[in-house]
């Protein structure tokens, strides 16, 4: 019995762990089961990944946010520094070495304000290219990008390396220019225009032929005409028949006082007053008669105050003949502002070809690539206009004119600068130390829009005003 009673001890006993172990077993497994369809920890575990993808995707965007700001910043600088570098290079006849220090200063001074790059990794610099008439930028700079480091990728660069983002400026100049240029200058040389005022004009006048005529001719053509004038305009004597037509009553008797023809002209009267019509039979201009006289008999002749020296050159890329006209003019006179706009038109109108010599002859209006400009320059009001014989009308009035055939100077130039403009010929107007507010006004309706209008006060003030418009004419452009 003892046996049998231990025996069942142990049966029972096994079949009590053997129990347990199969519970425990069903319980691991249903413990399982509820952490398998538990989804109450899910939401933050995807949070939590979605987190980590959006830093990352926002330093991403950080770096490249930085990469773009800094690439833009750069190619500005090195566009804005080449430009400095060929106006350099334009103004300076040619000084390389100038021009290169130019371009890499305005650079320097560019960049400041830039985001922090990669320490000592902007090698960017300037040349000057294509036989002195181009200026390019070249070399490499670097940005850190702290997001992107994380994958491997510490820095990026700002500039491809070959060369593609790389600025370049040419200068307008034979080949480069992609234009013809005409343009016209009309000088003022009255009295009042004595001393340092001629030489403050005539230094500004040559500037700007220096910077607008280029060397090489052969493909594009930069001419450029000058128009002296004050109380008239004289016209190179070989066309002065041809301008005012029949030969000049001489003497011409007026109110029993008598006048002599000068070998210079003024205003043209009759329905062509404001047209650049060419001279022909009821368009001529009119002879300018004075009192005063030169000669004796039938040989006596009015006096020009446009000495002959001073007569008008038409249009042409000869430098050294503008340079010499230029410098070999001298004051004397009132002025007739009116006779020199439209001379100033004259010698830019096809309609006057016939006149010159094919090389001084004006291109079409509608010629491809052209640019014709007026370039009008007065240190005064227009105070001077004529009678319909040609005479001064003496009157002291800016504003009322009675016995002028067309009216007052003033009002007449503001007329031939629409007639002109309404051609398409761009106008730029001067005044120099002007403080008469008619004279402003005059000079302000006569520019193409108010950027193309300067007062200047002082001689240096005028070669400013002379060299940004001579840089704005001739072409300047970034090629890539």
């Amino acid at each position: 019995m003892k046996f049998a009673s231990f025996s069942l001890r142990r049966a029972l006993c096994g079949y009590w762990k053997a129990g347990n172990a199969g519970a425990e077993r069903l319980r691991g497994r249903t413990a399982f089961r509820r952490f398998a369809s538990d989804s109450r920890g899910d939401v933050a575990i995807l949070f939590g990944l979605m987190t980590l993808v959006l830093v990352m995707l926002i330093g991403l965007a950080v770096d490249y946010g930085r990469l773009v700001n800094a690439r833009n910043q750069t190619l500005e600088a090195t566009d804005a520094a080449v430009l400095a570098g060929a106006r350099a290079l334009q103004t300076n006849g040619g000084d390389q070495a100038a021009a290169i220090k130019v371009a890499q200063a305005f650079y320097k001074q560019a960049v400041q304000s830039r985001i922090s790059i990669v320490s000592n990794s902007d090698n960017i610099n300037f040349a000057v290219t294509d036989s002195g008439t181009a200026v390019v930028s070249n070399g490499n700079a670097q940005i850190s990008t702290p997001f992107m480091s994380v994958a491997g990728v510490k820095t990026l660069p700002l500039l491809h390396a070959d060369g593609s983002d790389y600025a370049k400026a040419v200068l307008a100049v034979g080949g480069n220019a992609e234009l013809n240029l005409e343009v016209s200058m009309m000088l003022d040389i009255t009295g009042s225009m004595k001393g340092q005022k001629l030489t403050d004009m005539k230094a500004a006048a040559s500037d700007l032929v220096n910077i607008v005529v280029w060397k090489d001719q052969s493909k594009y053509t930069s001419r450029i005409a000058i128009v002296p004038f004050a109380y008239d305009v004289r016209p190179p004597s070989s066309v002065l028949a041809k301008v005012r037509g029949a030969t000049p009553t001489n003497p011409l008797t007026v109110s029993n006082t008598k006048y002599y023809p000068a070998d210079c002209v003024v205003e043209r009267t009759g329905t062509e007053k404001y047209t650049d019509a060419a001279p022909a039979a009821n368009k001529y201009l009119m002879t300018h008669y004075t009192t005063d006289s030169t000669g004796s008999g039938s040989n006596k002749k009015g006096v020009c105050d446009v000495a002959a020296s001073a007569e008008l050159l038409p249009l042409t890329s000869d430098k050294t003949a503008l340079l010499a006209k230029i410098n070999g003019l001298a004051t004397a006179g009132s002025t007739a502002g009116h006779i020199g706009t439209a001379w100033a038109w004259y010698l830019l109108s096809p309609n006057w070809g016939s006149l010159w010599a094919s090389t001084s002859a004006p291109a079409a209006y509608n010629a491809p690539n052209l640019k014709k400009i007026a370039v009008l320059m007065t240190d005064g009001e227009y105070n001077t206009q004529y009678t319909s014989n040609g005479i001064d009308d003496g009157s002291s009035s800016l504003t009322s004119c009675p016995k002028a055939a067309n009216g007052c100077s003033s009002a007449q130039a503001k007329e031939q600068c629409k007639a002109m403009k309404a051609k398409g010929i761009e106008v730029y107007t001067v005044g120099f130390q002007l403080d008469n507010q008619t004279a402003i006004d005059t000079l302000k309706s006569c520019a193409t829009d108010a950027d193309h209008f300067y007062n200047s006060t002082t001689g240096d003030a005028l070669k400013a005003a002379f060299r940004d418009i001579a840089l704005k004419i001739s072409t300047l452009y970034l090629s890539q």
